[in-house]
């Protein structure tokens, strides 16, 4: 009697570089000839990819623990949270293994100790761009690993280790893979995308028989040579970002740049240990522009963070609205275990920043309503994400897949406009809020 094939359930949380993550640990499943299993119900066994950078995500981490045990019994723990194994082990002591970020082999190897594969020719395909999370028309293409900066607030370091880059020709045949299986835009994201190649002194690679630093520059000069859409995430604000925007000015990689900045205050940057200097990121902000002026900014800021005062928000709030960005992200500081950061005195009570929080909010949704009444009038490229009865979900160079808004066109009841997800069209916009945009086809002003 043929044994039934090996199914393996699968949960994913925590940010784009763990859906890496479980891409790869995906795509090596069905390699080795494994089903996926949509539910906990069929499947022999459940990988859970866990977050653990702040509180709330440790939370959610181990109730997805709890659920998968309690509705499967058989689960494998992965991700930023199994570097805390104690802490894993102390709430289920029942899992099966626990393996840290990035531990591809010692996944598969709790997987085969537990459920060994069985090789099927008729199953053990994959797609030619692996198995992915997201759509088929965009993929996150992770390039490094781990981060060389110590942020006070942050343990991703101790989680995932120094920064550690891939080599680049790897990273251009992993990317050329993709656009060749039909993936229409590539999203670059690590801890520290603007560092990549500095741990290895930038060194030399072969791509298609040629010789190619492992930088940051040459890699998104190489991208663009693709034929997809290319987005740069999680960009450090080093000088020779200078060069990035460059080759966004040049038609060659997206106009948009995700800058983590945190914070305005120069005595709160420092407690962060980030750059301090908040006048010279504006006159990097008004440079850039400059050198592109159709570029979109995008950044996370955290509100309440230890010893914020009155005089040290106010300086924030005065920095959003003078760099007016186009896109931003906020939340208010939560002390996370082992983050220098709980050691530093007069923390803010959750009150104080739950007001802080909305107040900065209500300021940017301001500045994001404006800047994008500005865009009314505009003719662009969009792709298209999604097709509903009601509307086309689409996204043009400005906006980011699931941290940003959408241009959204909306339909008439039955209406079909003969488009399908994943297609780039003519766009005008027509209307704007302070977060989507409204637009129609060009095809249909004719």
């Amino acid at each position: 009697m043929t044994q039934a094939i090996p199914k393996v359930g699968f949960v994913s949380l925590g940010c784009p570089k763990a859906t890496v993550d479980s891409e790869r640990i995906l795509t090596r499943l069905r390699a080795e000839g494994y089903l996926i299993s949509p539910n906990y119900e069929d499947a022999h066994l459940v990988i859970v990819n866990t977050c653990g950078f702040i509180d709330e995500a440790v939370e959610e981490s181990l109730d997805a623990i709890g659920e998968a045990l309690f509705e499967n019994g058989k689960v494998v723990v992965t991700g930023c949270l199994g570097a805390k194994e104690g802490v894993i082990k102390a709430a289920h002591p029942q899992v099966l293994a626990v393996t840290g970020p990035d531990s591809l082999d010692e996944v598969m190897s709790a997987i085969h100790a537990e459920l060994p594969p069985e090789h099927d020719p008729h199953v053990d395909l994959v797609p030619p761009g692996g198995i992915k999370l997201t759509p088929r028309h965009y993929a996150y293409v992770k390039i490094a690993e781990g981060c060389n900066q110590r942020c006070s607030f942050c343990i991703i370091p101790s989680m995932r280790g120094r920064l550690n880059s891939r080599p680049i020709g790897e990273v251009l045949e992993e990317s050329s893979r993709l656009v060749g299986a039909g993936v229409k835009e590539l999203l670059v994201v690590s801890q520290d995308t603007a560092a990549y190649g500095v741990d290895t002194k930038y060194r030399l690679d072969m791509w298609q028989g040629r010789p190619l630093k492992t930088r940051i520059h040459t890699l998104a000069e190489q991208l663009g040579k693709l034929d997809a859409w290319v987005r740069l995430h999680y960009v450090y604000p080093y000088p020779h970002v200078d060069e990035l925007v460059q080759l966004m000015a040049d038609g060659l990689i997206l106009p948009y740049l995700d800058v983590p900045l945190q914070h305005a205050s120069p005595r709160i940057l420092k407690n962060m240990r980030r750059p301090a200097d908040s006048e010279n990121m504006l006159r990097r902000i008004e440079k850039w522009r400059s050198i592109c002026p159709n570029l979109t900014l995008r950044s996370t800021f955290i509100v309440g963070f230890p010893d914020e005062t009155e005089e040290d928000f106010a300086q924030l709030l005065n920095f959003i609205k003078e760099a007016e960005l186009d896109r931003v992200g906020a939340f208010a500081y939560s002390p996370v275990e082992g983050a220098t950061a709980n050691d530093l005195p007069n923390p803010i009570s959750p009150e104080v920043q739950d007001a802080r929080l909305e107040e900065f909010m209500a300021v940017q949704s301001e500045i994001s309503a404006k800047k994008l009444q500005q865009r009314i009038g505009e003719k662009i490229t969009v792709l298209i994400d999604e097709i509903t009865p009601e509307a086309i979900y689409t996204r043009s160079h400005a906006e980011a897949p699931e941290v940003d808004g959408a241009i959204i066109i909306e339909l008439e009841e039955n209406e079909d406009l003969g488009v399908n997800e994943g297609e780039f069209i003519e766009v005008k916009i027509i209307d704007a809020d302070e977060h989507d945009s409204f637009a129609e086809p060009i095809f249909a002003e004719a």
